[in-house]
């Protein structure tokens, strides 16, 4: 049995209406209640749910527009929808004002109708997802890094749980934003070492020779302004865990030590003659595909293996779902109490927006797009008002839900051909660049272009390296 578009209550005096947009709404997929007056509407609305009223305005007794009160009073989960009669913009304004979601003038269009219908039932339903990812925040980091209830991230994390408490070295992957440090110090946390001290370092942030005396320590006098010995951060983790972010960006005259160093457990410092011991957990992280950076010879072969002991790869924020309202909750009540401005939430319609957007920068795009909004609202809520324009005006695809020739469509094996040829003419017939790009080794790039394909991105790769 299909799933309905919802429950509606039909409050209708007109005898004839309220028949008429039974069968019109129940055709169109809804579930409608009819009653004849607003009197028999309150007393059903305390014992049933529906997701959406739609209510004529004049009628005897109570009419429309009390009852609209009442239920924005005693049940404003409950969005109204009000109907008036044609060219009665005073009574329309007044429906909203007393807190109506929408209305519709006689004569009425269904097809019209049930586009209002259905957008109302989104519209609760939006504001019951947002109140029940405000609730399962009990108890998550500030940060909002292991926020998240996706299938995705559960796996992430009962990963992390398997393998917490083993000394084997971690690779966390994925792309840039994603949190892949959060996940590194949740690893920490949740292994045996969480006493021990939690040292990080940014491979890609300094030059070889310093990143060289930061790692392993040096020696007094081992350079010019080695005034004093100094402990390397392997050591400084003793204990505990090392993280070194943006491992693919190590200088490769590097790798060889640091290859040693995980092995042997031991490192040397500049200018020493001694071996000191450390004891010290490797998490390394990267964006980058080391598997092709292996191929090119910009990445060691036997460091990567013994990087990536354990792969951990985290999914984008766009394969996350309702993921992106809890952060987005957990950031806003972050940057609010650090603002000292009273800001609790998000309209249904933010909420929409953020997670119609695809989020290419992931949870770092999200957590500044929030701190953005709640610098800017002058409201309790986020609107849409408060987003950016990038937000605000996000689509996705053109096409969507509009009808198409079918002999337009083709194969997803003819789309993704299509997709890396545009990719190679992009860079020049760059099999490195493209297959870097398309997350994937030349042997797959190749398989899939075909023989004649690959052979001409070869060449175009031969005659720029000449």
């Amino acid at each position: 049995m299909s799933a309905t578009k919802g429950r509606i209550l039909v409050v209708e005096d007109e005898r004839e209406m309220r028949a008429l947009l039974e069968k019109g709404l129940a055709r169109r997929g809804f579930v409608p209640t009819v009653l004849g007056s607003a009197d028999e509407a309150f007393p059903l609305l305390e014992t049933e749910e529906f997701d959406t009223v739609l209510t004529d305005m004049r009628m005897p007794g109570m009419d429309g527009l009390e009852l609209c009160e009442r239920i924005v009073l005693n049940r404003p989960d409950i969005p109204v929808v009000v109907v008036t009669a044609f060219g009665s913009l005073e009574t329309a304004v007044a429906a909203i004002r007393a807190g109506a979601y929408d209305f519709v003038t006689k004569p009425v269009d269904l097809d019209a109708l049930v586009l209002v219908l259905e957008r109302a039932v989104q519209h609760k339903a939006l504001r019951e997802e947002v109140r029940r990812l405000r609730r399962a925040l009990g108890g998550v980091s500030a940060d909002g890094g292991v926020v998240g209830e996706s299938p995705a991230l559960r796996r992430v994390y009962e990963l992390i749980d398997r393998v917490a408490d083993s000394d084997a070295s971690v690779l966390v992957t994925g792309e840039s934003g994603t949190g892949k440090e959060v996940a590194a110090r949740a690893l920490h946390a949740r292994s045996r070492r969480h006493d021990g001290p939690f040292v990080a370092i940014n491979c890609a942030a300094m030059p070889e020779a310093l990143l060289e005396s930061e790692l392993f320590g040096h020696a007094r006098g081992a350079f010019t302004d080695a005034k004093a010995a100094r402990s390397g951060l392997f050591v400084q983790a003793h204990g505990g865990t090392l993280f070194l972010d943006e491992a693919g960006e190590m200088p490769l005259a590097l790798q060889p030590k640091l290859l040693r160093a995980l092995q042997e457990r031991k490192v040397r410092p500049v200018g020493g003659d001694t071996e000191v011991p450390f004891d010290a957990r490797i998490v390394a992280a990267t964006n980058r595909d080391l598997e092709l950076a292996v191929e090119e010879g910009r990445f060691r072969e036997d460091l990567y293996y013994r990087l990536n002991v354990i792969g951990l790869e985290l999914p984008p924020l766009r394969a996350r779902g309702n993921d992106v309202l809890l952060l987005a909750q957990r950031f806003l009540e972050h940057f609010a109490a650090r603002s000292g401005k009273r800001v609790v939430g998000l309209t249904p319609a933010a909420a929409q927006r953020l997670l119609a957007y695809t989020w290419p920068g992931n949870v770092r795009e999200l957590q500044n797009c929030i701190e953005r909004a709640v610098a800017l609202t002058t409201y309790e809520q986020l609107t849409v008002e408060d987003l950016p324009e990038r937000i605000r005006d996000y689509r996705g695809p053109s096409n969507l839900g509009q009808e198409q020739d079918v002999s337009e469509l083709v194969s997803l094996e003819e789309m993704e051909r299509r997709y890396i040829q545009r990719v190679l003419e992009t860079v020049g017939g760059s099999r490195t660049l493209a297959s870097r790009i398309l997350g994937v080794d030349r042997k797959t790039l190749y398989r899939k272009l075909g023989r004649r394909n690959a052979g001409a991105a070869e060449d175009k790769d031969e005659k720029s390296s000449t």
